[in-house]
């Protein structure tokens, strides 16, 4: 399932199959121009190769990072034991500044990622700082911090979560699990809620309980042009990217 965009925030898709006929194709090489992608996996496995010469693999509860920025050429593959699958891909938009930087990548396995639980909530910290109760962490992705913060909620049946919201940030939740109530809107797996800026966001689950990522950002506010995998601010930009790609001059590292 993938759903819209909302700023800085691209896409969110959810990657979930038993069957591995449903998944074994992988996405094999292909470009990215001006944004950044971040897989999640909670079971199976993906093998990550690029451009710039990295290899990696991202097992549970692992994250993959890459910004694409002046371009990239890179395949996602899931590995040979991966027999289901269950994870997120998200698309974070550059802002014009960073669209053609140099491109980035990193691995982040599951015991790098710091967690906390009180109160029934349990909370993986992924990129941001995040709190529970009195406790607070930080995630370990630094990189995509100054765009977007990201964490793994988990609640028990009817168990309640709290944050404040900055006053000029987007805040979304995306359930995967179970069923919440989150400020004036129910939300059932899989959904998206957006929150309005500035105002205390108040999660709580159901009776079956609910497990949800939450996504914050400070929006880009530039022109959005999309392309496939390629996100500038312009047509033109656009099909500069596509131009450079048949003439195979596409990759500036």
């Amino acid at each position: 399932m993938g759903v819209g965009s909302v700023d800085p925030v691209l896409m969110i898709d959810e990657l979930k199959s038993p069957y591995r006929e449903d998944f074994q194709a992988g996405f094999p090489p292909h470009p990215h121009r001006g944004m950044q992608t971040l897989t999640y996996m909670l079971a199976g496995g993906i093998a990550h190769e690029d451009s710039m010469g990295n290899r990696g693999e991202i097992r549970e509860g692992g994250v993959q990072w890459m910004s694409a920025g002046s371009g990239v050429i890179h395949s996602e593959m899931p590995t040979q034991d991966t027999t289901g699958l269950h994870g997120f891909q998200l698309w974070f938009n550059l802002p014009a500044s960073l669209k053609m930087s140099a491109p980035r990548y990193r691995d982040i396995t599951s015991s790098e990622l710091p967690s906390v639980s009180a109160n029934d909530v349990s909370l993986i910290a992924i990129a941001g700082v995040w709190s529970v109760g009195e406790k607070s962490l930080q995630g370990p992705l630094h990189e995509l911090s100054p765009i977007a913060q990201m964490a793994d909620l988990q609640l028990a049946p009817d168990a309640e979560y709290v944050c404040d919201v900055p006053t000029t940030t987007n805040t979304m939740a995306f359930a995967f699990e179970g069923s919440l109530h989150a400020n004036a809107q129910d939300l059932r797996s899989p959904g998206l809620a957006v929150f309005e800026a500035g105002n205390s966001l108040v999660i709580r689950a159901s009776k079956e309980g609910a497990r949800c990522l939450l996504l914050t950002g400070e929006p880009i506010g530039e022109p959005v042009v999309q392309y496939g995998p390629f996100v500038m601010n312009t047509r033109e930009e656009i099909e500069t990217a596509l131009n450079e790609y048949r003439l195979g001059t596409f990759l500036k590292h």
